[in-house]
């Protein structure tokens, strides 16, 4: 599968990233942080958070009064060339509506086939449906919150808490569950969308 990593100008990620099998794009201002640090191969953006025109220099510089954040842009972009897997760092922090927007593209990729996550300093985020796969993460606290509507709870195992059968938006019952196994799993209902927040620090 086509891997792909996209940059973002919130939080730096301050720990090392492996590009090794990744095409990197970089948004804008997220330049600053990881130029020196992490392998570049396209910018994206209208660069209006930087002075200068970064290196690679951009296929197309786009307008600061747009309808679609960096973010967006760059997102679609990947799709269009064929990445399956799109890992995103630098999507935290900083202002909140952009945080909360960067939620939003794990959505957008989510309902275009595309598996996505954001990795923060704090927590691995992603979009998911079906089979919630967690055993990857036994031993650390994860939250499950509906994400657009509610959600339906099937089926669960390795987890410290159970479920109920629904939880509904504006209900914060999905908050710090543990997992508990290797074979940790929840089944969410058919079309039914989750945000998963993995905690990285301590339970």
């Amino acid at each position: 599968m086509k891997k792909g990593i996209l940059l973002l100008n919130g939080e730096p990620f301050s720990e090392p990233i492996d590009d090794s099998d990744a095409v990197v794009y970089c948004c804008d201002g997220a330049y600053e942080w990881a130029k020196g640090r992490v392998r570049i191969d396209k910018t994206v953006g209208d660069f209006d958070s930087l002075s200068y025109i970064p290196d690679p220099p951009p296929e197309e510089i786009f307008p600061s009064e747009k309808n679609f954040t960096d973010g967006e842009i760059a997102l679609f972009k990947m799709i269009a060339a064929g990445f399956g897997d799109i890992t995103i760092y630098g999507g935290g922090g900083g202002r909140e509506d952009h945080f909360l927007g960067n939620l939003q593209l794990l959505h957008a990729a989510l309902s275009r086939g595309v598996s996505c996550r954001m990795i923060t300093s704090r927590s691995i985020i992603y979009a998911a449906r079906g089979v919630v796969e967690l055993g990857l993460y036994a031993g650390s606290t994860f939250s499950l919150l509906p994400f657009g509507n509610e959600v339906h709870i099937m089926d669960s195992r390795g987890c410290k808490y159970a479920y109920p059968e629904k939880i509904c938006v504006g209900e914060c019952r999905g908050i710090s569950n543990i997992v508990q196994s290797k074979e940790a799993f929840v089944r969410l209902r058919e079309g039914d969308t989750a945000l998963i927040i993995v905690n990285r620090g301590k339970v």
